[in-house]
């Protein structure tokens, strides 16, 4: 069976920060994070929650699939920021969009972690154990950053993006995903200190911190590499691809990425310059927008590449 996108959605939170705004509460300017980053704004939540924007996301993609919720089997929802340590997010929107009969949890990839749900989707649809599949990237990131770190917290935003997943033409053509562990401190959040009985500790809040120079290495030669990996294997040339679709952390990476596969800027869709970097979020947000916008036909081939915390990796390429 062949296994293919048949919808997408996404939800963005209603308040937007401008690096402007920024300048007026920390030590930064407009010039300095856009010139390095090509961030220009980022949406953050006041009210809104990562299952609410989920749910929202989640709606937004079996309407464009034309799918209800009552037919799907599997809900994945790749995420680092839920809610709650349990339920799951992924539970969370199984019961808000009434989708009794789907199994639902969560994969902890941190950016890779809706490449790494679509993945873990494929090979359910693809041994026929599921027939339709939904899958989410949601984060509340402006949750766990340091806003005294201006290096750090300048690069976030907040958000949710989905896509249904069920048989049809084309789809998936291949895929790989990798993790490098030994180097996961480079990007990385505490968690909760042990706090019993047998240990006397004054648990302090921790923050996501980051190695910048060190996720930038790993990026501009991890990704270049994996796309090149998989188009090998599915014998797709470069120049077939319609769209890169890379994870929307920075855009001297998408630069260098595109420089290595000798691939020009017009191939590689941006959306960091309005939404920051949303993790798990990023890909389905921009590929969304990238449908929204009718830039995508049937028989179209595109790659999705994630990369992040962990350290992972996750790319594919598909027809649309």
């Amino acid at each position: 069976m062949s296994v293919k996108i048949l919808g997408t959605g996404s939800f963005l939170p209603e308040s937007v920060v401008t690096n402007d705004f920024l300048s007026t509460i920390m030590d930064t300017s407009d010039e300095w994070i856009s010139s390095r980053t090509g961030i220009k704004a980022r949406h953050l939540v006041k009210k809104e929650t990562t299952t609410q924007m989920s749910v929202e996301a989640a709606k937004n993609a079996l309407l464009d699939a034309g799918i209800q919720a009552a037919e799907l089997d599997l809900i994945i929802v790749g995420t680092i920021t839920g809610d709650d340590i349990t339920p799951s997010t992924a539970c969370e929107v199984q019961a808000a969009i009434g989708a009794k009969a789907a199994v639902a949890f969560d994969i902890n990839a941190a950016c890779s972690g809706f490449m790494f749900a679509m993945h873990s989707a494929y090979a359910y649809l693809q041994s026929g154990i599921y027939q339709n599949a939904l899958i989410i990237g949601a984060e509340t990131l402006s949750r766990i950053m340091d806003w005294n770190d201006r290096s750090t917290c300048v690069l976030f935003g907040d958000g949710a993006g989905a896509a249904v997943l069920g048989a049809g033409q084309g789809g998936i053509l291949g895929f790989e995903q990798g993790s490098d562990g030994v180097k996961g401190s480079v990007l990385a959040c505490r968690a909760r200190a042990n706090s019993n009985p047998l240990v006397q500790e004054n648990p302090e809040t921790d923050y996501v911190h980051m190695d910048g120079q060190e996720v930038y290495k790993f990026a501009v030669t991890t990704v270049p590499a994996s796309i090149e990996r998989v188009l090998e294997k599915a014998q797709v040339g470069t120049e077939e691809i319609k769209y890169f679709l890379l994870h929307q952390a920075n855009i001297r990476i998408i630069q260098s990425v595109a420089k290595r596969l000798h691939a020009p800027m017009e191939k590689f869709p941006i959306s960091l310059d309005h939404c920051g970097n949303i993790s798990a979020a990023s890909i389905p947000i921009l590929l969304d927008e990238v449908n929204k916008k009718g830039m995508l036909e049937e028989g179209d081939k595109i790659v999705m590449s994630g990369f992040g915390g962990g350290l992972t990796w996750g790319t594919c390429i598909l027809e649309w």
